[in-house]
């Protein structure tokens, strides 16, 4: 298959900073490698630092990115290559989103990112991530992201989230969004597929796994899937269904002090390509 490998280096508008330097962790980790000893062909691709801002804005500065990556994920698609996003961000799918065409999303995450404006009691922006792809907040924001169409919540996966704050609790009572647990990912693409959903991104926020068995970040909560179990599900959702493309996301290297991180992201993309291959 060909790959095009993209990296935003961003994280909360700093760029290269916490888990902005996440995706350059995860290509020295040996990421493209293992996608070539697996037999894909690989490019990478950097959108670089998209905003001279001393500031670092965090909000004008993470829709920057997400501009950035619909235009390199369109150049991927062009040219015949599924486009992976290492974000630092999560925020950046919705970038991924845009030049995709994605109608539908699965959202792997200990978090729900269904905050918004209203409801966030700590304007973190990632945590209004999903609701933004969703079209639930900065509508004027995602709007000016080139191809960006808000995704049916009725075609929303969200996997594994275990930290959910009041307000996203009582939104997810309300919204269809499909959720699921990684043991149980069957029924979830099933209903997915059933909603005629064509083209779906897949985001991975690496702190849904299990601290105790990988840590990504600062933000991790207790519980959670073992890393054998994010890939059995992620590959178990992508068997049925048509992924357009993958973002991958906060990662931050400080939290990851013997490296396991990268091979086991490299373990998991690998399984991902190998189920798409074989639909």
């Amino acid at each position: 298959m060909n790959i095009s490998i993209i990296l935003a280096s961003y994280d909360s508008g700093h760029f290269h900073g916490g888990c902005g330097q996440g995706p350059d962790a995860l290509i020295s980790g040996g990421l493209a490698e293992a996608l070539k000893l697996a037999g894909h062909d690989v490019e990478l691709r950097d959108i670089g630092k998209v905003v001279e801002d001393e500031q670092e804005r965090e909000i004008g500065t993470g829709f920057a990115v997400c501009n950035a990556v619909s235009g390199e994920v369109r150049i991927a698609l062009d040219n015949g290559r599924l486009p992976i996003v290492l974000a630092g961000n999560c925020l950046t799918s919705a970038g991924a989103v845009a030049g995709e065409g994605a109608d539908a999303i699965i959202w792997a995450d200990q978090h729900g990112d269904l905050n918004t404006p209203d409801t966030s009691t700590s304007g973190f922006l990632d945590g209004m991530a999903l609701a933004t792809v969703l079209g639930l907040c900065w509508r004027r924001m995602a709007a000016q992201v080139p191809g960006f169409k808000p995704v049916d919540p009725a075609r929303c996966v969200l996997v594994n989230a275990r930290d959910l704050d009041p307000a996203e609790k009582e939104l997810l009572e309300k919204l269809p969004i499909i959720r699921t647990e990684c043991p149980d990912w069957a029924g979830a693409a099933a209903k997915l597929k059933a909603t005629g959903a064509e083209r779906i991104h897949m985001h991975v926020d690496l702190d849904v796994h299990d601290p105790e068995e990988l840590q990504a970040n600062r933000y991790t909560t207790p519980g959670g899937p073992a890393p054998e179990q994010v890939r059995t599900a992620m590959c178990g959702l992508a068997g049925p269904l048509t992924i357009a493309g993958l973002t991958i996301s906060a990662y931050d290297p400080a939290f990851d002090p013997k490296g396991d991180v990268p091979p086991l992201v490299g373990e998991l993309v690998v399984d991902l390509l190998s189920t798409m291959e074989g639909r």
